[in-house]
């Protein structure tokens, strides 16, 4: 063993047993430790717990909407269930996984589109997204395929991004236009830029994610040349979870920076961000340490 190369385990038994899921990774079973099945793909969730943690802090101290606390808190559970599942590739902790992915996507939609109605239509509306997610959640149980889920996620998803878009551009502009001219195309294009990253950052999640399984057996044989640490670059799931940990949160972050204004506080709070060098959060204008975006 050199001091810069540490070989993987020779035996692949492990703490929790057998394989009871339906899906399973590129990163080879028990390869660095006995307790954890996964232990990449298990470590990168902490990017889940770490914006998590951060975005649920900053709905509470700036007092944004409270539909936020409960999408922060699905976010955090979809990081929980994701590392449960990794580290033991049961079938139960894998709807621990994803379940809470649709459940959390759909307190976003309602977000989305419950917004300023009156309480019989928000009423209806989410009556219509329980039901949807009642009818996703029995359905996988019974056909146990994770393409169907994957379709669910990726649609309710794009409902949400594009009924955002067209609030933005028929709604708010005009708005801002009207109250706040001198100020609109900035707030604009920063709305825009927050937006598209998230989608590249998911998206180049995803990308990664279907390179790790198309090339697995190429990557793994590299992986065992490279040896730890060095290997760990290579764990394509892995990026998955910190590319879509960030444009989730983004994406959580973009709809508050819509609400808050929408509801005519853009000169009260900001966006406070430099694109591709910080975390994203929208802050009060007097936050101590809040850097103007551009």
């Amino acid at each position: 063993m050199s001091i810069l190369q540490i070989p993987y385990r020779e035996g692949r038994d492990g703490f929790w047993g057998e394989q009871t899921s339906t899906l399973n990774w590129c990163e080879e079973d028990y390869n660095i430790t006995y307790y954890c099945a996964e232990l990449v793909n298990t470590l990168t969730n902490l990017m889940f717990m770490w914006l998590g943690v951060k975005g649920l802090r900053n709905v509470l101290e700036f007092k944004h909407s409270p539909i936020f606390i409960l999408a922060y808190v699905g976010y955090l559970v979809v990081g929980l269930g994701s590392m449960a599942f990794h580290a033991t590739l049961k079938y139960e902790m894998q709807l621990a996984d994803e379940l809470p992915m649709i459940y959390t996507v759909f307190i976003m939609c309602y977000a989305t589109f419950s917004y300023k109605r009156s309480p019989r239509t928000q009423l209806l509306i989410a009556s219509i997204m329980v039901g949807l997610g009642i009818f996703i959640t029995v359905y996988y149980l019974y056909a146990k395929n994770p393409v169907f889920h994957q379709v669910a996620f990726a649609l309710i998803t794009a409902t949400t991004i594009f009924r955002g878009f067209y609030v933005m551009e028929y709604q708010l502009r005009p708005q801002l236009r009207e109250r706040n001219p001198t100020a609109c195309s900035r707030i604009m294009r920063e709305m825009w830029t927050l937006a598209l990253v998230s989608i590249i950052t998911f998206v180049g999640g995803f990308l990664i994610w279907n390179m790790d399984n198309i090339f697995c057996r190429h990557l793994t044989t590299a992986k065992n040349q490279l040896q730890l640490p060095w290997s760990i670059v290579l764990e394509g799931h892995g990026w998955w979870h910190i590319l879509t940990g960030l444009g989730a949160y983004e994406m959580i972050l973009w709809r508050i920076w819509l609400v808050r204004c929408l509801s005519g506080e853009e000169e009260k709070f900001m966006l406070d961000w430099r694109p591709w060098r910080s975390i994203p959060q929208v802050v009060p204008r007097t936050h101590k340490g809040a850097t103007k975006s551009s």
